[in-house]
C-alpha cells in the first residue's frame, strides 16, 4: 500500500510518519504530482496559518491537484480547514471541497483550543471501534461549523464539528497522530478503507 504525506512545508509531518510506523506503513513525504495521483491512500497534514499554507500549495499548483483526488484522503487539523470554502483566518479561499466556511472562536473561550477534547456524533467508517466521546488532542483557534458535512462534533463553548467526510475526502480538527490508541485506530480505519 502506498501512502502519501503531501509535502507543502506544513509543520507536523515527523509525528504522522511516526504514528504510521507504528500501523507497520512508510509513507512518502512528496509534493509530486504523479505521486500523488497515484498513491493508494492521501494524507493533507497541516499545522500553521491558512493564508500562508494556501500560497505554498498555489505555488506548486497542489490547490488544483487536491480537490481532483479519487483515492481516499484525510486532511488532518490545518489540512481538514483548506478544505473547506474559506478561512477567516487570513481572509483565505479553501479548496472548496467541504461546503462550510472556518470562523475563529469568540473571544468568550480561551483562544487558542490546546488539549483533549471529546468527540461525538460519530457517524462514518472512520470512527470504527472508537467509543461515543472518546478524548482526542486539539490545537486550534478557527473551527467548521456544523454542517451537512458533519461526521462528529465537539464542545468548546459551542457546539463545532471535529470532523468532516464528503465522498472520498476526510477532515479531522484533531490530531489523530497525537491521540494515544484511540487516534491510531482513527488512522488504521482511514489505511482500511
Amino acid at each position: 500500500m502506498k501512502i502519501v504525506i503531501i509535502n507543502y512545508g506544513a509543520g507536523n509531518i515527523q509525528s504522522i510518519k511516526f504514528a504510521l510506523k507504528r500501523l507497520g506503513v512508510e509513507a512518502i513525504l512528496t509534493d509530486n504530482e504523479t505521486e500523488i495521483r497515484n498513491a493508494d491512500k492521501v494524507i493533507f497534514p497541516g499545522v500553521g496559518e491558512a493564508s500562508s499554507a494556501m500560497q505554498k500549495l498555489k505555488a506548486s499548483g497542489l490547490d488544483k491537484v487536491i480537490p481532483t483526488l479519487k483515492q481516499p484522503v484525510l486532511g488532518i487539523c490545518l489540512g481538514m480547514q483548506l478544505l473547506c470554502n474559506y478561512s477567516e483566518e487570513g481572509n483565505t479561499e479553501g479548496l472548496s471541497v467541504f461546503d462550510v466556511d472556518v470562523i475563529r472562536f469568540s473571544n468568550e473561550v480561551k483562544v487558542p483550543q490546546i488539549g483533549w477534547n471529546q468527540i461525538q456524533n460519530l457517524k462514518s467508517e472512520l470512527f470504527q471501534n472508537v467509543a461515543e466521546k472518546e478524548f482526542m488532542y486539539l490545537v486550534h483557534s478557527y473551527y467548521a461549523p456544523l454542517c451537512k458535512e458533519t461526521i462528529s462534533t465537539s464542545d468548546y463553548g459551542i457546539h463545532y464539528t471535529s470532523a468532516l467526510q464528503k465522498d472520498n475526502f476526510y477532515g479531522v480538527q484533531f490530531h489523530p497522530e497525537k491521540s494515544s490508541t484511540a487516534g491510531e485506530q482513527i488512522l488504521k480505519n482511514f489505511l482500511e478503507l
